[in-house]
């Protein structure tokens, strides 16, 4: 079992709050990266995959559909941030 150490974040240095920020920030990012791929995949499940796996693999039509579905997302979000960054620049 892993000790917790408490630190006083008041006691900390100005590059020290600024480093915990930086691994705090990443660590929000994995967990973000990790709550799309899980959405992505029941999304794209769902969607693609009708029966059974029998065989350790996916059918050609299922591989088909979900390559596709993951595209599709991905392109749609592109496009998104793209128009977003656009509208930022604008401003």
């Amino acid at each position: 079992m892993e000790q917790q150490v408490q630190i006083d974040p008041s006691k900390l240095s100005p590059a020290d709050k600024q480093d915990l920020q930086q691994i705090l920030s990443n660590e929000q990012q994995k967990i973000q990266v990790h709550q799309t791929v899980h959405h992505l995949t029941n999304v794209c499940w769902t969607k693609c995959i009708q029966g059974k796996i029998g065989r350790n693999t996916l059918e050609k039509n299922e591989l088909s559909c979900a390559q596709n579905c993951v595209n599709r997302w991905m392109d749609a979000n592109l496009a998104v941030i793209s128009h977003l960054e656009s509208l930022r620049g604008s401003q």
